[in-house]
């Protein structure tokens, strides 16, 4: 569904994503890590900027997103930040920084909104968690919610497979969605679960559900920008779908670089002073 010109140069906040959803208008998720990126995707009218944990894996190489640093949250949040006019940024919270400390867990989250000047932050976990996403809310800092497969969790779960097949495991995550809505949560992404949970997820909250692997009955959708572009091209789950292939582009660019200043060809008469 297009919008106008107007409405789409707006500042999205997390009210309209809500607005959003109530006029059955789709919302488009990217994770974005620095100024340039999130600049370009920014002005090609993304209408969310998740600063992820991802960076974990696509920006530092490590295989897990579990070695983040706070710190670290903070710098690619506030590189983004100086990048975007329009979208709505959110921040993973990294693990280690909320789960079992809620006074952790409203001190971390007060860090990246005032040293990034990013507009909310992202939580992985339901119940579980309940006491610090109340925290954090009740210092009016917005939460966007996070289940299904928290990649936070690996270790407990020991396999990225789909969550939720089996009936009592998507009981909880219908009932862990409510009450993130309940608490005041603005949204949740749900994570490779079966595309009719989520469906139904969507239909009986009131709140954005986005999704990454979990079908198109969502309100919306993420996925992790190196791997729409192609830059990584290690990861090949079945939800993703490349956009580019970059990977190919970069090298050729590269390679046609080396070529030109080992014959002596770059720089030309008309590049030097």
């Amino acid at each position: 569904m297009s919008t106008n010109t107007t409405d789409n140069q707006r500042k999205v906040t997390t009210l309209r994503l809500t607005e959003m959803k109530r006029r059955n208008e789709k919302i488009a998720m990217l994770t974005a890590y620095d100024y340039s990126m999130a600049r370009l995707i920014d002005e090609a009218g993304i209408d969310v900027i998740l600063v992820g944990d991802s960076a974990s894996n696509v920006m530092a190489g490590n295989v897990t997103t579990l070695p983040m640093t706070l710190d670290q949250m903070i710098y690619h949040a506030t590189s983004v930040v100086k990048g975007v006019n329009r979208a709505l940024v959110v921040v993973d919270l990294p693990f280690g920084t909320y789960q079992g400390n809620s006074k952790e867990a409203l001190a971390s989250a007060i860090r990246i909104m005032k040293e990034s000047n990013a507009e909310a932050v992202k939580m992985e976990g339901g119940a579980e968690i309940r006491e610090s996403i109340e925290r954090i809310l009740c210092a009016g800092i917005p939460v966007m919610g996070h289940l299904g497969l928290t990649p936070q969790s690996i270790n407990k779960f020991g396999t990225y497979a789909v969550r939720a097949k089996e009936e009592a495991e998507a009981e909880r995550l219908i009932s862990d969605a409510k009450m993130l809505e309940e608490i005041g949560c603005f949204a949740i992404v749900l994570e490779k679960i079966p595309a009719a949970l989520a469906a139904r997820v969507a239909s009986e909250l009131t709140i954005p559900v986005i999704g990454i692997g979990a079908g198109n009955g969502c309100d919306g959708q993420v996925l992790v920008m190196h791997d729409m572009l192609g830059i990584n091209k290690g990861f090949s789950p079945k939800f993703l779908r490349r956009y580019a292939d970059l990977a190919t582009v970069i090298d050729s660019a590269v390679k046609g670089y080396i070529n030109d200043v080992k014959d002596g060809d770059f720089p030309n008469a008309s590049e030097q002073y």
